[in-house]
């Protein structure tokens, strides 16, 4: 049978490995972005602290289809399950719901039309934006860039 979102985000520890490089707690970081700009590749600084975009397809976790947790490339926090992912055909890794508290969102007008922005909780970089235009049960399509995520095994 499918499962509704509230079933689906409820269930998300159970994606999490023994021994996984997570962090499960989502209080806010004050980690200065030049310690991110140190330690992250600069393609992720700069969608996560710049808020820049990758290029379409231009990340191999589009094709990533293991079971597992896709976390924050920079403070690891779990954001999505493998079971929320779907092929949106946008060239963006899509999730049609996040695990509940772990991404904020805001309103942005970058290019000047209105979009709902998100970010991680804990350290407060930029993932993607989402849209109206997902599968059910949601409708709903967290368009994330790639190198703002790390995938981790469920096994």
């Amino acid at each position: 049978p499918a499962r509704g979102a509230e079933d689906i985000q409820a269930r998300w520890k159970e994606f999490l490995a023994d021994g996984a490089d997570v962090t499960l707690d989502p209080a806010p970081l004050s980690t200065p972005h030049e310690a991110w700009r140190r330690q992250l590749p600069a393609d992720s600084y700069a969608v996560l602290f710049e808020e820049d975009t990758e290029i379409q397809f231009s990340s191999p976790l589009n094709l990533e289809k293991r079971a597992g947790l896709y976390v924050c490339r920079a403070c690891r926090l779990p954001l999505f399950t493998s079971e929320m992912k779907f092929d949106s055909g946008t060239g963006w890794p899509s999730f049609f719901t996040c695990i509940p508290g772990h991404l904020d969102t805001k309103r942005d007008f970058r290019i000047f039309v209105p979009r709902t922005e998100y970010h991680c909780v804990r350290c407060g970089g930029h993932q993607g934006h989402v849209f109206d235009d997902g599968p059910p049960p949601t409708r709903e399509r967290w368009c994330n860039n790639g190198a703002a995520l790390a995938f981790v095994p469920s096994r």
